[in-house]
């Protein structure tokens, strides 16, 4: 497909404009599906888009990897240009996609690098291996992963467990061990959030955060991580949505041309794409107008807009700032030029890809025992235990309390036949669903928990990576009253886990993945229901 890759030089300015714009859309294949109306437009506008505005990329969340095999190839098909597909897979393909491998976070594999580094590293390795082959299996050609931020803040609300851990080391070595992993397949891979969102309180898809280090301190922490992620080979950095005042007082790193081209390009050597995060984001979005925020972008340097709130908004500005004289012809053709060359990198798929036997091989990528033992083996080896294990039989007739963020936003890793309920529903415990909102309106001393689990970790948008006050509250009024509870369990964010372990010498385990296959490492571990599978390096080459 390579050859339907017309020469770039031949396009118009608005053509090579529209090039450099991503937007979002549903990986669901039908308009009654789509959940984001405001980012996700209907069938009819994003073919217009495709069609009319010449956009570059989509960007896609929602739906199965099956149906989003189709869905992908049906987006291609709209566009005379052959897309970049992009999706925020850093947990995998199955993280956002039903059917593949979910992965657990990547804080787990800086979990497991404290303590056997090179082990760390064959998982990181072929964590990279399987989400790429599997992204390529449902049409995603381009990572954007992996996080590259350095987590030394535990009240950070955003990044959190999609960190590979809180020092430069581990971060790097971490992130090019899951780029190489990744590049055996032509697909792109992304380092995020240029120059580091890890130390922060806030969230910059709500505020705009500073990041109020000395250039030196950047230097030593926030950076490494993506100098080792360029040396690996990285095909593109996402900006981050900060103020930095010893670089850039007056504009977030996103707009900001003494970081992106001053530090990124010029200082760090990085040649590939600098893609912006969200522009829909607060962090940017509240910053000045949409059309204002687009030229910004490219001004600083940026490659790649994603998700403007309007493309056809923000192609007019950018054209507009072009013929004015604002912008220079060859400041956009530097960026279609390295367009070009990642879409020459990802686009080698044969014509039959478009027929239902390549795409039911294509799907044999998936579920792939490989796979599915890294997974295993990366919850395995970083769940951590406390107390007496295991629980003895838990009395029948006893209450499994599962406290989650959202009760409305956990169907993806939790309903009644996953391992958290089903598990000790089978020994007896009744089980009930709370959150954060709900929980404060049970009386603990009245309850009869034989199990807590704690589903808590940080989200985008969510605003915090913790417990609520009033849950924090409440959970210590149910560690010192309520004698039935003889096990607790938490998935998620280790700093929740600190806090509430060092207050209990009941038996508890900690997993840091909170999708099923985590669920019945932890459940299993916790009431000795089996032995942990054994790990060999040589499965993994």
């Amino acid at each position: 497909m390579a050859d339907l890759l017309p020469n770039w030089t031949d396009l118009s300015l608005k053509e090579k404009i529209g090039q450099t714009i991503v937007v979002r859309a549903s990986g669901y294949l039908f308009d009654r599906q789509i959940r984001y109306p405001t980012w996700e437009p209907p069938a009819t506008k994003l073919k217009y888009w495709l069609q009319e505005l010449n956009l570059g990329g989509v960007i896609v969340l929602g739906g199965s990897a099956p149906e989003l095999l189709f869905r992908t190839q049906q987006l291609q098909s709209w566009s005379k240009i052959p897309l970049l597909i992009a999706a925020d897979i850093e947990e995998g393909v199955g993280h956002r996609f039903a059917g593949a491998t979910w992965f657990p976070p990547p804080m787990a594999l800086g979990e497991i690098a404290a303590k056997n580094p090179s082990l760390a590293r064959e998982c990181a390795v072929q964590m990279g291996v399987v989400t790429a082959s599997e992204a390529l299996a449902v049409g995603i050609n381009w990572i954007l992963a992996p996080v590259v931020d350095v987590n030394n803040n535990p009240d950070n609300p955003v990044i959190n467990v999609r960190s590979f851990g809180d020092t430069p080391e581990v971060v790097g070595n971490l992130a090019a061990a899951f780029i190489s992993g990744a590049d055996r397949y032509p697909v792109l891979t992304t380092a995020k959030h240029f120059p580091g969102h890890g130390d922060t309180a806030e969230d910059s898809h709500i505020l705009l955060p500073v990041l109020s280090h000395s250039a030196s301190r950047l230097a030593e922490v926030e950076l490494p991580p993506f100098e080792k992620a360029i040396a690996a080979g990285v095909d593109s950095v996402m900006s981050a949505h900060l103020i930095i005042p010893d670089w850039d007082g007056d504009r977030p790193a996103t707009i900001s041309k003494p970081i992106l081209t001053g530090k990124l390009r010029e200082q760090l050597g990085f040649s590939g794409l600098i893609v912006t995060d969200a522009l829909i984001m607060a962090g940017a979005a509240k910053y000045a107008t949409p059309e204002e925020i687009a030229v910004m972008a490219v001004e600083a340097g940026a490659d790649i807009l994603l998700m403007p709130q309007d493309p056809e908004v923000a192609i007019g500005a950018i054209e507009g700032a072009v013929r004015s004289g604002r912008l220079s012809d060859e400041r956009i053709n530097a960026s279609v030029e390295r367009i070009w060359k990642a879409k020459q990198k990802v686009f080698q798929f044969p014509e039959e890809s478009k027929t239902i036997n390549y795409a039911l091989q294509s799907l044999s990528q998936l579920d792939r025992a490989i796979a599915i033992q890294t997974a295993d083996v990366i919850s395995q080896k970083s769940m951590k235990i406390g107390g007496c294990l295991p629980i003895e039989s838990p009395p029948s007739g006893g209450k499994n309390l599962i406290l989650v963020d959202e009760a409305l936003n956990c169907s993806d890793f939790l309903a009644w036949h996953t391992p958290a309920v089903a598990i000790p529903e089978k020994l007896g415990c009744e089980t009930q669903l709370v959150d954060a909102k709900t929980l404060t309106l049970l009386n603990p001393e009245e309850l009869s928990i034989t199990l807590l689990q704690i589903f808590i970790r940080g989200n985008p948008f969510r605003g915090s990576a913790s417990l609520t006050p009033a849950a924090k509250n409440w959970l210590e009024l149910l560690l010192k009253k309520n004698s039935s509870l003889c096990g607790l369990a938490i998935y998620g964010s280790p700093y929740v886990q600190e806090w509430l372990t060092e207050k209990i010498t009941l038996p508890w385990v900690f997993s840091y993945g909170q999708m099923p296959a985590a669920q019945k490492s932890a459940c299993e571990l916790l009431f000795g229901l089996s032995s942990q599978i054994e790990i060999r390096s040589e499965n993994f080459l």
